[in-house]
């Protein structure tokens, strides 16, 4: 099991920058992939940035240059740090951690941070 709890969402004008944080429960080490997704009212939940096989870097086309994924195993937290916001940017952003275990693959999610950006 893997709680994860995420911060660091608010109200921001267009151009300025939030940082994301999202705290798991447990060491994050062996966790097999962690980071943001995110859901606009209306829209389907998007990948927005994922750590995969480690530290390798997953982002959505929509933010590349924009927004840097980075962690700190000593802390289990993942960050999102999101710079040049757009309005579009506006979403409820998630955490999600995926464990493969013997047992099968774990899917993982924290209850969300607001993200408004205002133009």
């Amino acid at each position: 099991q893997v709680q994860l709890v995420e911060s660091g969402g608010g109200l921001v004008q267009a151009g300025g920058s939030l940082r994301l944080s999202c705290a798991a429960s447990r060491s994050i080490f062996s966790i097999n992939a962690m980071g943001w997704y995110r859901q606009a009212p209306g829209k389907r939940r998007e990948l927005v940035a994922i750590f995969t096989s480690g530290s390798v870097r997953n982002y959505a086309d929509s933010v590349k240059g924009r927004f840097t994924l980075s962690r700190d195993d000593a802390k289990n937290t993942v960050y999102l740090q999101m710079n040049s916001l757009k309005p579009e940017d506006t979403a409820v952003y998630y955490c999600k951690a995926v464990a493969v275990t013997s047992a099968g693959q774990f899917d993982y999610w924290g209850q969300g941070t607001q993200v408004t950006v205002s133009s």
